[in-house]
């Protein structure tokens, strides 16, 4: 193998950055040629690729998102698109391509693998529910984004003697909610796993005030229910003055902590590895602090990431 592409797809999360760095220094080390593709899949379809190489990925390990940009594309989800992807991959002479995504991103990495080009996936989603790997990219990022802005939230919500609904990313997985809830010491997570009854949480925050506590926070996933819904139905039952903070695209964003730096730098490293051991149609993930590797055929199958013992977790403590 002398050429190996790069692409990043779907939504962006930090760390994306960091394991382009490490795919493509770890491609050049081995005398391999790098090329990245912008904006993903439609990139791809396009023929819109760079040249990488160790002055492309300098100053880019702290940075949040991707600098190959990313972006949608329903014509890559046609047997038209896909070809032409292939197409312009096999004229570019790219033998083996490397994809960073989330479950759409790395179901399009399957469909190239089952028309035989060979590919690597990583799981790159702050949701955190794609199977066969502990923690996605991004993912850490993004709780410590939610965590300081809760820990902001919470000052100012005990100045004022007022409740907050906090929405967060997660229209199908309520993992951020669940784990900076419990993080942040918030009085309540909802999430879409779990119904959640409206009037049973203005009680219990009726007598939380009549005990002598006069502000909350309640941790919303977006795709759990209306923000505001609640928000006006508390200050209806109780009183509380209620508001809401939307934290939206900011907890995307920023500059990869620690874990994620780490956690990216491994993965990008034997993404490259195995392209060039001849192995393809997997996805490399964390289990354990070890990273192996999964075909994706069983990742797109595999049922979503559970999130029952966090949630557990969660009502132990109250939440």
């Amino acid at each position: 193998m002398k050429k190996i592409g790069i692409l990043t797809s779907g939504g962006d999360c930090s760390g994306m950055n960091a394991t382009i760095r490490s795919a493509v220094r770890t491609g050049l080390r081995m005398n391999i040629e790098m090329v990245g593709f912008r904006k993903g899949y439609l990139g791809l379809m396009k023929g819109d690729g760079i040249t990488l190489d160790s002055k492309s990925v300098s100053g880019i390990l702290h940075r949040g998102g991707t600098f190959l940009q990313s972006a949608r594309s329903q014509e890559f989800r046609t047997p038209e698109g896909q070809q032409k992807a292939l197409d312009n991959l096999r004229n570019l002479g790219v033998e083996g391509l490397v994809i960073l995504g989330g479950d759409g991103s790395l179901t399009g990495a399957l469909a190239l693998h089952r028309l035989g080009f060979p590919v690597i996936g990583i799981p790159a989603s702050i949701d955190n529910d794609i199977p066969f790997t502990d923690m996605a990219l991004g993912v850490d990022t993004a709780l410590n984004n939610i965590i300081y802005a809760v820990d902001c939230i919470k000052d100012t919500a005990s100045s004022h003697a007022r409740a907050f609904v906090i929405e967060v990313m997660g229209r199908n997985s309520g993992y951020l909610a669940s784990v900076s809830a419990i993080a942040t010491g918030a009085e309540f997570a909802l999430v879409p796993e779990r119904e959640f009854d409206l009037s049973e949480i203005c009680q219990q925050l009726r007598a939380r005030y009549e005990e002598g506590r006069d502000n909350a926070i309640i941790i919303l996933a977006e795709g759990a229910g209306n923000a505001q819904h609640i928000a006006d139905s508390i200050k209806d039952a109780i009183g509380f003055e209620t508001r809401v903070t939307v934290l939206g695209h900011y907890q995307r964003g920023g500059a990869p902590t620690v874990f994620d730096r780490l956690l990216a730098s491994r993965l990008g490293k034997k993404a490259v590895e195995l392209l060039i051991s001849g192995q393809q149609g997997l996805m490399v993930g964390l289990s354990c602090n070890a990273i192996i590797a999964t075909p994706l055929e069983d990742v797109i199958k595999g049922e979503k990431r559970p999130q029952d013992e966090m949630l557990r977790l969660a009502e132990v403590l109250g939440i």
